[in-house]
C-alpha cells in the first residue's frame, strides 16, 4: 500500500527537512509541498491525499484552524516547534503530534500509524465489522488506548469521566456512563447502577442488591434491577 502525502510548513527548511525523512520511506508518496494553508486548501479542492504533515503556527491560517475547515479529511501529522497545542490537536482527531526536531524513529512511528488505519480501511466492510466487535478506542492520557472487551471487568462513573476497569489495569477517558454505554455491545455490557457498567462475563454471581466478579462487589441499584434481571438472569435459569 502507498500513502500520498503532502507537507504544509511555512519555513523552507522544515519542508526540505520533512521531505529527508519521507524519502526513507518507500510507501509514502509525495504529492506537494505548501508554504501556507490557504495554498494547500486550493489544491485540496481538487486532488485527494491520504496524510497531510501539518505545521501551526504559519501566518494566514494557522494549522489547527486549516484542520477545522477541512470538509474531506485525510490523516494528519502535525508537525511543530510548540508542545502547548498538544491537547487541543487531540480534540481535533489527529493522527500524533511531532514536536520539532523530529527524530526519524519517531516520525516512522507516526507514519506506520497512519498506513495502518489505511490498510485496515481497505478490508471489506464485513471484514471490519467483524473485528471491531472485540474492541473499542478510548482517548486516556492524551493518546488513543486500544481496549478489548473481553478485558474489561467494569466500569465506574465519575462525573464526567468513566473509569475503565480491566485486568490488571485502569483507564480514564472523559465521558459520561450514558455515553459509553450507548456505544457498547448491548449484549455484553449492562449498567447496574447510576454509576457501575458490568461485563457480563466477569460476573461470577448476583445477590440481592450487589454483583459480584472475582475481585469486586457492585451495586445492583433498585431502579436497574429489573431490567437486569429479565435480560441476563431468567434467559438463562435453568428451572427445576
Amino acid at each position: 500500500m502507498t500513502v500520498n502525502y503532502i507537507i504544509v510548513d511555512d519555513e523552507p527548511l522544515a519542508r526540505d527537512g520533512m521531505m529527508l525523512n519521507c524519502e526513507q520511506v518507500p510507501y509514502l508518496i509525495h504529492k506537494g509541498s505548501f508554504p501556507n494553508a490557504i495554498e494547500a486548501s486550493s489544491y485540496l479542492s481538487s486532488a485527494e491525499v491520504d496524510l497531510i504533515f501539518l505545521d501551526i503556527e504559519m501566518p494566514g491560517l494557522n494549522g489547527l484552524d486549516f484542520i477545522r475547515s477541512l470538509k474531506n479529511r485525510p490523516h494528519i501529522i502535525l508537525c511543530t516547534a510548540y508542545p502547548q497545542y498538544a491537547l487541543e490537536s487531540y480534540e481535533l482527531d489527529v493522527i500524533d503530534y511531532l514536536v520539532k526536531p523530529i527524530r526519524f524513529e519517531r516520525f516512522f512511528l507516526a507514519v506506520n500509524k497512519v498506513k495502518d488505519y489505511l490498510e485496515l480501511g481497505s478490508h471489506k466492510s464485513s471484514d471490519i465489522d467483524s473485528y471491531k466487535e472485540t474492541f473499542m478506542y478510548i482517548r486516556s492520557d492524551r493518546q488513543y488506548v486500544k481496549v478489548f472487551y473481553d478485558e474489561v471487568l467494569y466500569i465506574k462513573g465519575m462525573k464526567d469521566y468513566v473509569v475503565i476497569h480491566c485486568k490488571g489495569k485502569k483507564f480514564m477517558t472523559s465521558m459520561n456512563v450514558k455515553t459509553i454505554l450507548e456505544q457498547l455491545p448491548a449484549d455484553r455490557f449492562a449498567r447496574i447502577s447510576k454509576s457501575y457498567i458490568i461485563q457480563i462475563k466477569a460476573i461470577v454471581s448476583i445477590g440481592t442488591d450487589t454483583i459480584y466478579t472475582t475481585d469486586n462487589e457492585l451495586p445492583l441499584g433498585p431502579s436497574y434491577k429489573d431490567d437486569f434481571v429479565d435480560r441476563f438472569v431468567k434467559t438463562n435459569l435453568i428451572s427445576r
